[in-house]
């Protein structure tokens, strides 16, 4: 007998063993795009992309972040889209989203560049002398293979500059590309990997006139992943100076990088040059108030962790006035002056001089660099919150920060920062924290990185100002394991998970609310109270139509008598892998509401007071909408606060209303909270309606939101 024939018998006899248990599936159909090939294309051109998913039946359309970028089926070819990019479509990246039966689904990224020639990559060119011939200025859709290389061949003249940059993880896929230029008799002249991120990059000069090898492969050499291969002498921009700019100011920024035009001067001559260009630039005054980020080109090549990158700073992305320049690196705003570091200042006797308020654009220039700065703190002294951006703006550094009094007794150090939970992945290197100096006292400051680089790439902005209670909020769809579609199904219910990063002492009350929600779909405010995460529902009406589109989420909070109003930025998870966590900014929240919920959880009253250190009773109403949904529906709470806690519950047999008992524990805060719990049940489901086998679908939805306002304890 044959092994598979065991395998199969012990199979059959757990089946007998368990008695007759209908089959699971996880969870209603959830439209999911996997991946778009090729994953970008030339403004004022017309590419046919090839779609992979799940759950994509009679998936017609395309939704892009972007109104000059449309899309249409092409006929006869499954799974296949023309995409047109209008003429006047900036370069950067957009989001592209397939909507379908099933909803609207996560977004994929979609490049669009500006004066280069699209050309799809020509197999075989797995050998140097199978490499395929490309001129300058075009970008390659390629796909890496399994256990091979790509190559392809360039004619240059000598000291000619051109870049080559390899973008696959900036654009959502699991390629970790390499890359090398080699000479006809394979003597490799330069190499690059993790250069952007997981993504390559070499700026080239060639030694002579002569063809050159551009060779391309996955590390572990696995196969099947897009990518795009940028080989241009256009306008490359790298970096900024300053990094920091005061909001509202005009002022003289330097973009640095490669091919600046007649313009640039040379700011360093060997082997590769690095232009530098200065144009003026004012700095949007509104952006800093509502603490956003705007940006061009999703901030997806900074780190492995691109929400890090984005979820706590206040800034824009800046491109110098030139014609098709590539890349758009970020600035810091702030409201406070801007000073330049000014070497020396390597050691601790001989600190640069700076006042508060504090933004200083500076750079750690080379190896061991250790930059010192030395405050004099105002008579009243106080709580003050320091702050490094380094890889929020693309920064290669791992700093942290030392402060030390006059008596050279070391006050406090600060390190890396941020919030991961869930899909969220906001963890970062930069240090940031508040701490507490007095007043007439000279302190003394060091910025360096944590393992002694530098250069030119090590960029960071350094802020010290007296605390003022700020906040940052996002929010993520969490409800499936892989990227999800944010489906709302009429007659029931689907949550985002909001992160709060409270910062500078914030710890007041912050309200979610909704815009832009189609008529039929409902949000009630969410109030979250010295939490970093909660929970925001969306629910559809029985009658709810139809929809897709985007809605906003706007956080308030005050400080003092200012309210203070953000923009709750949208985040998505990116890898389809299981157990395998990550995340990236998306330009807008998109949701659709589809047919149909199997079931509604509602609370029988939405409100209830209670006092700290006491319980209380809440019935919750469960509605079947499915005639032949018949199982028990468990209920568990859905990321309570601490200072909340409820036992799980269930619906058994006939009940429509359950009591479930809540605590609040003694120290909770006074005030409004928002809580909801969730529910599973399994559900009789066929994709197709009209099937007779129905097996069991495991069906998780939220129950609407319940405002638990908390009294003080009676004394």
């Amino acid at each position: 007998m044959t092994m598979c024939s065991n395998i199969s018998r012990c199979i059959c006899a757990l089946i007998a063993l368990s008695g007759s248990v209908a089959p699971l599936r996880a969870e209603l159909p959830t439209i999911r795009l996997d991946r778009i090939q090729p994953l970008g294309g030339s403004a004022g051109t017309s590419t046919e992309i090839e779609i992979v998913g799940s759950d994509i039946e009679e998936a017609k359309s395309l939704w892009t972040s972007h109104a000059g970028i449309t899309a249409s089926p092409v006929e006869k070819k499954d799974r296949r889209f023309n995409i047109t990019v209008a003429a006047d479509v900036p370069t950067g990246t957009y989001d592209v989203r397939l909507v379908g039966r099933w909803g609207v689904s996560n977004p994929r990224l979609f490049a669009v560049t500006r004066g280069l020639k699209d050309a799809a990559e020509t197999e075989p060119n797995n050998e140097a002398p199978q490499s395929q011939v490309l001129a300058i200025n075009t970008v390659i859709n390629g796909v890496s293979d399994g256990n091979n290389d790509d190559f392809f061949r360039i004619a240059l003249k000598a000291g000619q500059r051109i870049v080559i940059d390899c973008q696959s993880a900036k654009l959502d896929t699991p390629m970790d590309a390499n890359l090398a230029v080699m000479s006809l008799d394979s003597k490799q002249l330069a190499s690059s990997s993790d250069y952007n991120g997981r993504d390559p990059f070499i700026a080239f000069a060639a030694p002579s006139d002569d063809e050159y090898l551009i060779r391309v492969f996955d590390l572990s050499y696995r196969g099947g992943f897009p990518y795009r291969l940028l080989v241009t002498d256009k306008p490359y921009v790298t970096s900024l100076s300053p990094r920091v700019v005061q909001a509202g100011q005009s002022v003289e920024i330097t973009a640095l990088g490669h091919n600046m035009g007649p313009a640039a001067t040379r700011l360093r001559t060997d082997e590769i040059t690095l232009d530098a260009l200065r144009f003026p630039f004012t700095a949007p005054a509104d952006v800093f108030t509502q603490g956003a980020f705007r940006y061009f080109d999703h901030p997806t090549d900074h780190s492995p962790l691109p929400t890090a990158a984005t979820c706590t700073l206040t800034g824009v992305q800046v491109r110098p006035p030139l014609d098709d320049a590539i890349n758009a690196p970020s600035l810091v705003l702030t409201d406070s002056p801007v000073t330049l570091e000014a070497e020396p200042n390597d050691t601790a006797d001989k600190p640069q001089k700076v006042s508060l308020p504090l933004a200083v654009s500076g750079r750690f220039d080379g190896p061991r660099d250790a930059d010192w700065y030395e405050i004099d703190v105002p008579d009243t002294g106080g709580s003050y919150a320091f702050n490094v951006y380094c890889e929020r703006i693309k920064g290669f550094a791992d700093p942290y920060i030392v402060v030390v009094d006059d008596q050279d007794k070391r006050v406090q150090e600060l390190d890396d920062f941020g919030i991961s939970t869930g899909a969220f992945t906001g963890n970062l290197r930069d240090p940031v924290g508040v701490v507490s100096l007095n007043g007439k006292k000279k302190y003394r400051v060091l910025v360096q990185d944590r393992y002694r680089r530098g250069g030119e790439r090590y960029q960071y902005v350094l802020t010290v100002n007296q605390a003022r209670p700020d906040f940052y909020a996002a929010a993520i769809h969490s409800q499936n394991p892989g990227p999800g579609a944010l489906t709302v199904w009429r007659g029931g219910a689907i949550y985002l998970d909001v992160i709060i990063h409270q910062l500078e002492g914030y710890n007041g009350p912050i309200t979610v609310t909704a815009q832009g929600l189609p008529a039929g779909v409902t949000a009630a405010p969410a109030v979250f109270r010295n939490n970093n995460r909660g929970v925001f529902v969306l629910r559809a009406a029985d009658d709810a139509a139809d929809f897709n589109g985007p809605i906003k989420l706007i956080a308030t909070g005050q400080r003092g008598e200012e309210v203070l109003r953000r923009e709750v930025r949208a985040y998505t998870r990116v890898s389809t892998e299981a157990n395998k966590s990550s995340s990236r900014p998306m330009q807008e929240m998109v949701i659709a509401v589809r047919d149909g919920a199997p079931y509604r959880l509602e609370w029988v009253s939405d409100r209830i007071e209670v006092e700290a250190g006491a319980k209380a009773e809440l019935k919750l109403r469960l509605t079947r909408r499915w005639p032949d949904f018949k199982n028990e529906v468990n209920i568990q709470p859905l990321n309570f606060p601490g200072n909340f806690k409820m036992p799980n519950g269930a619906f058994k047999g006939g009940d429509t209303e359950i009591t479930l008992p809540i605590e609040v524990q003694k120290g909770a805060q006074p005030g409004e909270y928002t809580l909801a719990v969730f529910g599973q049940g399994q559900v009789p489901f066929n994709k197709d309606a009209a099937s007779k086998d129905r097996p069991n679908t495991l069906v998780t939805l939220p129950s609407a939101p319940v405002s638990i306002v908390v009294k003080a304890a009676a004394k």
